[in-house]
């Protein structure tokens, strides 16, 4: 068995790059599952901008939908990695066993609960008449591969946090070189549409899936997938831990389908849609920082996990401070970018000049305060990974909070184009409460496990 990455003894910040690298590709290779499909549906001739916006409406709620598999592979592996660095195999398997039965428990409800729903929801959530017929398209067809999905993404993590970040990321390019591939051959070929465009990511999902549990059942890996051993103990301990994660992804996602509502409330039947159609394409950009930023703090996460674990407290210190150098950096880049190649973005998914002034203003605006966010979401992450989700979770809503409180009130005094300016606002008052939050209890809670000798952590 060859080991990719030694956690535990390591140069750390060779290993921080090692794994943090290949951790942001694969999430931005990802992207392009939503950035591909929304630039073809896009450019469809005569209803390009209207079945933009309808999949657009559906985006979030896939991607709600899509968050159970974080609260199952984000919430379980920095266990299993702390099972690990305490050398405690045999538990180890036993955490990643109940992870997969989750995995396939969550595809089957989501599935059964929200396909029944979806017109109300999409509805309630920015759809117009005119838009819906694209979104139900859209949706439904996506919404049959759900299984495929949880599996390539949750299951996904428990590759990288044994150290395989190289076979995470091929694991994404795989499923997104397919869906490069397929999307216009389904979408203008075969004459199918959104339909089309769903279609190929459902088969490029599959592809995904198949490549990370094949890994996962062999012997290549210290820890196999195994079938018993279920304990309803651990899946409640593998659910509080994700729930951080999970309510991060359920609450971006939530403030876009309120996002949506509002401006097809305060832009009314002239400006709702085109106004939806560029919140779309900001919200394009906006995945290209946050995915491969979260790739980066979530990635690395089993870096500290693992030293917490093996009571390497001087370790999880030094990683943690090269990964957020790496997450600062790359916000500077891409705030950057959006001011020097915005326009260039903008034009892959649309050519009526109107629509491509509004969503390059859009996307300047939404990323005013991107910088401050790789502090945020590093040491956010970094508490989870530490099992201090009494922490992480609160330092999240606060965030979150604060965006909600700005989307409802910037509209009503100031107009719809001021929704925009939420992003911004809560970019800025989120990281510096957590970076507060940080100072102060950080050392408290290393110090504490240093202190703990060899008593392993409470089940």
């Amino acid at each position: 068995m060859v080991i990719e990455n030694n956690l535990g003894k390591d140069n750390v910040r060779q290993l921080v790059w090692r794994i943090a690298i290949p951790s942001m590709l694969a999430q931005f290779v990802s992207v392009l599952y939503s950035i591909v499909d929304r630039m073809y549906i896009g450019n469809i001739p005569e209803v390009g901008d209207l079945a933009l916006a309808g999949v657009g409406v559906c985006g979030p709620v896939v991607t709600m939908v899509g968050s159970a598999a974080f609260l199952v592979g984000i919430g379980g592996s920095p266990l299993m990695s702390i099972r690990m660095g305490e050398g405690r195999m045999d538990e180890a398997k036993r955490i990643l066993a109940n992870c997969f039965l989750m995995i396939c428990a969550l595809a089957a409800v989501l599935f059964a609960v929200v396909v029944p729903l979806r017109r109300p929801m999409l509805m309630l959530f920015g759809a117009s008449e005119a838009t819906y017929p694209y979104a139900d398209a859209y949706f439904t067809a996506y919404m049959c591969g759900t299984l495929f999905a949880l599996i390539a993404n949750g299951m996904n993590q428990f590759i990288i946090c044994q150290g395989y970040a190289k076979v995470g990321m091929k694991s994404v390019m795989l499923g997104a070189a397919l869906n490069i591939v397929l999307d216009p051959v389904f979408i203008f070929l075969f004459d199918m549409g959104v339909t089309g465009g769903a279609v190929a990511t459902v088969i490029s999902q599959a592809a995904s899936a198949l490549y990370v549990l094949r890994f996962l059942f062999s012997s290549l890996v210290p820890v196999r997938i195994s079938f018993g051993g279920y304990s309803l103990n651990i899946i409640g301990r593998v659910a509080a831990m994700g729930l951080t994660p999970f309510l991060i992804i359920a609450m971006d996602n939530l403030m876009i389908i309120a996002m949506n509502a509002l401006l097809q409330r305060y832009g009314g039947p002239e400006r709702g849609d085109m106004l939806v159609t560029c919140a779309t394409i900001a919200q394009s950009f906006m995945l290209v920082v946050t995915m491969p930023l979260g790739g980066i703090s979530g990635g690395t996460q089993t870096i500290l996990s693992y030293n917490y674990g093996a009571r390497q407290t001087g370790r999880v210190r030094a990683a943690q401070k090269y990964i957020t150098g790496l997450c600062v950096g790359y916000t500077v880049l891409l705030f950057a970018a959006a001011r020097v190649c915005g326009g260039l973005f903008v034009r892959l998914f649309t050519q009526d000049p109107a629509v491509a002034q509004q969503a390059l203003w859009a996307i300047r605006v939404c990323t005013l305060a991107i910088i401050p966010l790789g502090v945020q979401y590093e040491l956010v992450d970094g508490f989870t990974a530490l099992g201090q989700v009494k922490l992480s979770l609160p330092l999240s809503f606060w965030r979150k909070g604060v965006y909600f409180v700005s989307l409802f009130l910037l509209p009503a005094l100031f107009g719809a184009e001021a929704i925009f300016y939420a992003e911004p606002i809560s970019d800025v008052l989120g990281p510096v409460v957590t970076f507060l939050v940080w100072l102060v209890a950080m050392p408290r809670i290393l110090r504490r496990r240093e202190q703990q000798a060899e008593k392993p952590l409470q089940e």
